[in-house]
């Protein structure tokens, strides 16, 4: 009785453990404003048991010059659009930027997480980020896309965008 009361609970964690990895997720929640950032998405599985053959990331307009990293296996598309306010950037002034990154191929099995890498500069303003991600299946696709509103948390949402949590400007070196 005992040995099927440990096998339960055993299998009742794991499948808890897998819903708490269940979302597209950064592997650094936090940087500081205006620095220079390496936004790393962890796609954690597929859809419904289906491989993952595209993942698509939507950059906000405060966030400038996307740089994605290739990825063996996966063409790298970037979607260049205007922006509503241009920006300066090395004594350039830059009026349309990458709004969207998106990595196709793979494909990666369901069994399998990965990492999808974009350099980004963050925004001078403190707050949170969100980053809306789409992820296509071979069957399937799964819309990483809700935001909490005011005053709200993630917790509870079905399908969270992953957040960035910008801190107040730091005084450190220029990187990129």
């Amino acid at each position: 009785m005992k040995k099927l009361l440990f096998i339960s609970l055993f299998a009742a964690g794991n499948m808890l453990a897998h819903a708490a990895q269940a979302h597209v997720t950064l592997d650094q929640a936090t940087a500081n404003a205006g620095a220079y950032h390496k936004l790393t998405f962890k796609i954690g599985h597929g859809c419904e048991g289906s491989a993952t053959t595209a993942v698509k990331v939507s950059i906000p307009e405060h966030v400038s010059g996307a740089k994605p990293m290739p990825k063996a296996g996966w063409k790298i598309d970037t979607s260049i659009q205007p922006l509503s306010q241009p920006y300066n950037s090395h004594g350039k002034t830059i009026s349309q930027d990458v709004r969207e990154v998106s990595w196709t191929g793979g494909p990666l099995p369901d069994a399998y997480y990965d990492e999808f890498s974009i350099q980004v500069k963050l925004p001078e303003k403190a707050g949170k980020v969100y980053f809306k991600v789409t992820q296509l299946c071979e069957q399937g696709r799964m819309d990483w896309v809700e935001i909490p509103a005011d005053g709200q948390t993630a917790k509870g949402l079905k399908a969270p965008a992953p957040v960035l949590d910008v801190l107040e400007k730091t005084e450190a070196a220029h990187h990129h």
